[in-house]
């Protein structure tokens, strides 16, 4: 039975992110350029030294899969016939609360626990070789198998965030922090799949954006990038047709936020 995928729900693609970003830095020129003419806005709360907001995000994810040594031998005969593992990059979203803890008017300490939907696909790509009539050569045939781990995932990010002076009603951050991050799929369900993961991780993140200071609410943009720092492959209970081709799987992912506060 064929089963609904985020990427289908959703279709965020690379390519989108990037048109989304661009056009959030139009938004941004535009904004600051009638800014000089508008009232300073007082929201946001960045005098408070506890402020709350949330948070909706999409992000675009994929494994990062290292070969196997037994993979890389030419004289393997049991993975010959392994052409390729390619990770594909699948779309997902987020959603979470902000809380914002105001070291100084730079420096702020940001706790955004959330729950992000996530879909990581994975092509193997096979090759076998027909043989010919005769003194006819071989007939090379390729056949792609696509396998898809789908997971909802509890995050716990700590993040440093880093301001610039402000300048009417805008000014630009650096974010930097790690995560921690737990599967809510129990690993037995986990161990059915062909690729199977585990389900606790820790990520190192950083990203870039903008505070925009409207009338009643701040407006702050950001685009994340997230790398896994936990080898998470499970080759025992994977699928043995390709299993031994995979030393290390860890997960890796650029995320838009949408934060309002």
């Amino acid at each position: 039975m064929q089963t609904a995928h985020f990427r289908n729900q959703l279709n965020l693609y690379r390519r989108k992110i990037a048109f989304s970003i661009f056009g959030l830095f139009v938004l941004l020129a535009e904004t600051n350029g009638q800014s000089r003419f508008n009232e300073i806005s007082k929201a946001g709360q960045d005098e408070n030294f506890i402020s709350y907001g949330f948070f909706l995000a999409g992000h675009s994810n994929s494994w990062r899969m290292k070969y196997s040594e037994a993979f890389l031998d030419p004289n393997n005969a049991d993975l010959r016939n392994i052409q390729s593992i390619v990770p594909v990059f699948s779309g997902g979203f987020s959603l979470g609360f902000l809380m914002t803890f105001r070291l100084n008017d730079q420096l702020n300490v940001l706790l955004t626990p959330k729950v992000g939907f996530y879909e990581f696909r994975t092509d193997v790509n096979y090759f076998t070789a027909i043989p010919g009539n005769g003194n006819s050569n071989d007939e090379i045939l390729y056949k792609r198998d696509t396998y898809i781990n789908e997971a909802t995932m509890v995050e716990f990010p700590l993040i440093f965030k880093y301001k610039a002076q402000r300048f009417n009603n805008t000014r630009m951050f650096f974010t930097g922090g790690g995560s921690a991050m737990f599967r809510t799929k129990d690993q037995e369900e986990a161990d059915i799949e062909d690729l199977v993961t585990t389900g606790m991780d820790f990520t190192v993140d950083f990203g870039l954006g903008f505070d925009m200071y409207f009338k009643y609410f701040k407006f702050s943009p950001e685009v994340r990038f997230s790398h896994g720092l936990l080898d998470v492959y499970r080759p025992e209970e994977s699928n043995p047709v390709f299993r031994d081709a995979i030393s290390q799987i860890r997960r890796k992912s650029i995320t838009l936020y949408l934060n309002f506060q």
